[in-house]
């Protein structure tokens, strides 16, 4: 990164800073519990900030993603790692999927749990636990090599 991009950089950081710093200003001027019981005032203030920070956020996340497929394009070695860590991922994920269920959710008494029906939502839910468990596991043999590796040597 050169010299004037790290200062263009550093120039909007601290335009977002200051924005923040006045809402955050505004608020405590009003105080905690007039803020609380008064909707005119919420509406004012804080509403103005959390739209600011919703906004500022999903701007972060683009420039992100963007600035990172526009990385891959230019280094061909690293689309192909992408490439394969994302086939990777997606082939757990069938994996995880084939391995839940989609039965109710039943509580320690056997009944079903309000809004835990059977169905496609409990179908995901447990397919997010499959993922995290065989991600889990991948992550503990990596790291059980790679100490066994380190003892070797």
């Amino acid at each position: 990164m050169n010299k004037r991009t790290s200062g263009i950089i550093t120039a909007i950081a601290g335009v977002i800073a200051l924005i923040g710093f006045y809402f955050f200003v505004r608020i405590l001027m009003e105080g905690d519990e007039t803020i609380e019981t008064d909707a005119a005032v919420q509406a004012a203030i804080v509403d103005p900030f959390i739209s600011f920070s919703l906004w500022t956020l999903g701007l972060i996340a683009l420039v992100t993603v963007v600035m990172s497929l526009v990385s891959l394009v230019l280094n061909p070695t690293a689309l192909k790692k992408a490439l394969i860590a994302i086939v990777a991922m997606g082939i757990i994920f069938f994996i995880s999927y084939s391995m839940a269920n989609g039965d109710a959710v039943l509580d320690t008494f056997g009944t079903e749990l309000e809004g835990g029906a059977a169905g496609s939502i409990s179908k995901l839910s447990g397919t997010g636990i499959w993922f995290s468990i065989i991600l889990g596991a991948i992550g503990l043999l990596g790291f059980a090599v790679d100490t066994v590796k380190s003892l070797i040597k």
